[in-house]
């Protein structure tokens, strides 16, 4: 073979090449279009991964909706009207038999239903002051709601105040709420407390809250 028909052959087989490599870079770039996408790895703790999703519950949830919608403020100052009746009739009476307006005075019932006072005064006047208080109709009927209202309130404050500050759920308190808030005034809350407490009165806990009712003016603790 001649070195013509040498060159003129190997400047075909060139040529040929150089057409076929387009085709080549054509074909490679489709199958990377159509080639899926791979999805990059979740890094640990993400929103995908259930192990690291927090539960969402808080200490608020401890405590049904039924019990942080009581009317708590509505009852303390109902509560409060009748002790401050209570209170300046007591005042009243030490002012009126010559004590010292800071002289202890504990008032209380006996087991025949009638008002009961001691404190650091004399017998006579004891006497006096507790005849006067059984025969004020408006001071018995304040000191017989305040002997179950303000028991009912001071353990509904305590147990909200419990699990605000450390999420400790009561039983009592939920079971003697009602899910109808129209069912649940203070003295709806007063008759339940009552009745759970005469149910369980063989419980050293309940036990406690069964003394009878005192109220105890200018006491020092």
């Amino acid at each position: 073979m001649s070195l013509l028909a040498s060159l003129i052959q190997a400047s075909t087989r060139f040529q040929q090449a150089m057409d076929q490599r387009p085709a080549a870079q054509a074909s490679n770039n489709a199958e990377t279009q159509t080639r899926p996408t791979e999805k990059a790895p979740e890094p640990a703790g993400s929103p995908g991964d259930d192990r690291f999703t927090p539960s969402g519950q808080s200490i608020d949830s401890l405590t049904s909706l039924k019990t942080r919608s009581l009317a708590l403020g509505e009852y303390k100052q109902t509560v409060a009207q009748d002790l401050s009746f209570v209170r300046e009739t007591l005042r009243h009476k030490l002012a009126e038999y010559n004590l010292h307006p800071a002289t202890t005075v504990n008032v209380s019932k006996g087991e025949n239903g009638k008002t009961q006072i001691d404190g650091s005064m004399p017998d006579e006047v004891k006497n006096k002051l507790a005849q006067d208080l059984n025969n004020n109709k408006g001071f018995q009927e304040a000191f017989s709601r305040l002997s179950v209202t303000e028991p009912t309130l001071s353990f509904m404050d305590n147990a909200l105040k419990l699990n605000q500050a450390y999420g400790v759920s009561n039983s009592l308190l939920d079971s003697m709420v009602s899910e109808n808030q129209q069912f649940n005034g203070l003295q709806d809350l007063v008759t339940r407390y009552d009745n759970l407490k005469r149910s369980a009165s063989e419980q050293p806990i309940q036990a406690a809250n069964s003394q009878r009712y005192a109220f105890n003016l200018n006491a020092r603790a």
